[in-house]
């Protein structure tokens, strides 16, 4: 499908464990279309983080395909057109306030002028960081680190969003107001997003849900798979 923003075929991960080759993924197919939200739930040590890091390029499978767009190659600068970025462990940086950490994504692609400084600033307004735009990582709570994050991942316009377990460091409450605008910042901009998460809670929140089970993708459709945390 020409509209598909990102497909992955029989992709197969192994990593050295002491003397033997542990297989992590084993065949995976996904794919995403614009707009559409997708989470990705599975026992801790599955493979989804080793799956996300697959779909935004940062490492390479050891057998099958990725096509962003149609193309197989994502350098750095393009990468930062095509995918934005929200961890669990934020990754901002600490000496830099909300302001230039957002700007950060748009370094990568060229010196930030004054249309990205306002881009910036207007994605701040819409995470409610207004307010906050020049106080440093410090200065803020864990869940005003992470919208500043959803902000940094938004601010080239990217058609996907890859999110890693992004409450993993916040309580219930902050979590859920977090992923509600993670979902409503997406689904306003026709912004794909991929949500790794434990949460079966959040992940009843996306469009398609999936679950990674010994190294393959399967849908949840009432599966036993759903009821895993």
């Amino acid at each position: 499908m020409p509209d598909l923003i990102l497909t992955a075929r029989a992709l197969r991960k192994t990593y050295l464990s002491g003397d033997r080759r542990i297989e992590v993924l084993s065949g995976v197919d996904f794919d995403i279309a614009p707009g559409e939200s997708v989470s990705i739930r599975g026992e801790s040590g599955s493979g989804k983080s080793t799956l996300l890091h697959l779909l935004a390029g940062l490492d390479a499978p050891d057998g099958g395909e990725i096509l962003w767009r149609g193309e197989k190659t994502l350098m750095a600068a393009r990468r930062a057109h095509t995918v934005g970025l929200v961890f669990q462990a934020f990754y901002l940086v600490p000496e830099l306030d909300a302001l230039a950490n957002v700007l950060l994504a748009h370094r990568i692609i060229g010196r930030p002028d004054d249309a990205a400084r306002a881009r910036a600033t207007e994605l701040l307004v819409r995470v409610g960081l207004a307010e906050r735009a020049h106080h440093l990582p410090s200065q803020l709570s864990g869940g005003e680190r992470q919208r500043v994050a959803v902000a940094r991942a938004l601010m080239n316009r990217p058609p996907l969003i890859l999110a890693d377990e992004p409450t993993g460091n916040l309580d219930e409450r902050t979590g859920d107001a977090v992923i509600g605008l993670l979902l409503g910042l997406c689904a306003e901009t026709n912004t794909a997003l991929v949500l790794v998460t434990h949460n079966a809670a959040h992940a009843q929140k996306t469009s398609r849900r999936l679950f990674l089970h010994e190294g393959v993708l399967q849908e949840v459709q009432g599966s036993p798979f759903a009821v895993h945390g």
